[in-house]
């Protein structure tokens, strides 16, 4: 994958197979520091799923019998000087499961992959899984960019799905006006 976004987009679908009804995406920059953090209320993994994810040649997925996302994920960051955490507590935890995914990336240095589309990488999140909730920030000492469907949803009823086209015009255009009003 040539930028982080289409990693977001595996890690947040990863979220989505895991049944999590609230995702979200927080992407913070400071000092040349890249930090994205994605985190859901799906099933969980056991200590023992989490340790695995560093394999390549480990996925619960039935359709494939490899998972590349974490893997290159940690060595793209792992090159600029960062890391990645995966913290996950399984179903058993009826109150508070889910999986917490926290990559940095040193921005100034050559290896950083551009941060590529990430208003296209949500819109394409909700108009699959509408049933979702996602929350998004990306925040820098320039801009704070923010959009939460749970809010969304509230005044949209339960009459107009997020998926609908106008639903999903208006949250490109009301990202994309929040990243060029700070420019």
């Amino acid at each position: 994958m040539k930028d982080l976004s289409l990693y977001i987009l595996d890690i947040a679908m990863n979220s989505v197979r895991a049944g999590a009804k609230n995702i979200s995406i927080l992407l913070n920059e400071e000092n040349n520091v890249l930090t994205l953090r994605i985190e859901d209320d799906g099933c969980g993994m056991t200590e023992e799923q989490v340790e695995k994810l560093s394999n390549p040649f480990f996925t619960t997925r039935k359709t494939r019998k490899v998972g590349l996302g974490v893997p290159f994920l940690r060595m793209l960051s792992e090159m600029t000087g960062g890391k990645v955490t995966v913290t996950s507590r399984p179903e058993a935890d009826f109150e508070n499961h889910g999986t917490e995914v926290v990559a940095t990336f040193h921005t100034d240095h050559i290896d950083f992959i551009p941060l590529g589309d990430v208003v296209e990488t949500v819109v394409t999140l909700i108009q699959g899984n509408p049933d979702s909730d996602y929350v998004f920030r990306h925040k820098t000492d320039k801009l704070d960019v923010n959009m939460d469907t749970g809010e969304m949803r509230a005044i949209l009823g339960d009459e107009v799905p997020l998926n609908a086209y106008e639903v999903l015009s208006f949250i490109k255009e009301f990202l994309r006006g929040q990243y060029e009003n700070e420019n």
